[in-house]
């Protein structure tokens, strides 16, 4: 795949990430039009295409372009085969210090349970704290969100806080939000 040759960002034993492009609409768009994976985003409601083509692959790409595409969002996919899972983010807040960054990721339902989401983000961890210089990661979810709760913790990373944000409200979210940290630090001691 050429994609694969020419434009990968990370690699781990059965995946690779990848910067998106200007051509990657299609792979978000079918992603965000499934209601298991938009559960704790938006209660499943799919995000519309116009939203996807005309506000959020523009944002991806200048985020890749405003971090000289160290930082962002990336898309991943399996090695064998190509398919394309979902993605991984690794990235400051819009005007948050860059040595604090965010760890997420979206994967398509049939990359569930097979362990995808904690070695890409091991590997953004590893990516992060070994060649960035990033002091500390947090990762945020659905406290009802379970699954992404469990990654986290096997990560390492540890529970630092719970909000409520004031978002419109789905089901669970009268539980809150929650944040795991992890800094440099506690990850050279693991």
């Amino acid at each position: 795949m050429d994609t694969y040759d020419t434009d990968t960002y990370l690699e781990t034993e059965r995946l690779f990430l990848r910067r998106f492009t200007a051509d990657d609409a299609e792979l978000l768009i079918e992603l965000d039009s499934d209601p298991a994976v938009m559960r704790y985003l938006t209660g499943g409601k799919p995000t519309p295409p116009e939203e996807i083509r005309e506000r959020i692959l523009p944002r991806i790409l200048a985020g890749l372009e405003k971090w000289d595409h160290k930082l962002g969002l990336f898309a991943a996919h399996e090695k064998e085969g190509g398919a394309f899972i979902g993605w991984f983010i690794l990235r400051p807040k819009a005007e948050g210090p860059l040595d604090e960054v965010e760890l997420g990721y979206r994967l398509r339902q049939a990359a569930w349970g097979k362990g995808y989401a904690t070695e890409g983000s091991q590997a953004l961890l590893r990516k992060a704290f070994t060649e960035l210089g990033v002091r500390m990661v947090w990762a945020e979810t659905m406290f009802v969100n379970r699954g992404s709760r469990n990654v986290m913790e096997k990560l390492g990373m540890t529970h630092a806080g719970t909000f409520f944000p004031e978002l419109e409200p789905i089901e669970g979210s009268e539980h809150g939000e929650v944040r795991y940290e992890l800094t440099a630090q506690e990850w050279a001691k693991r």
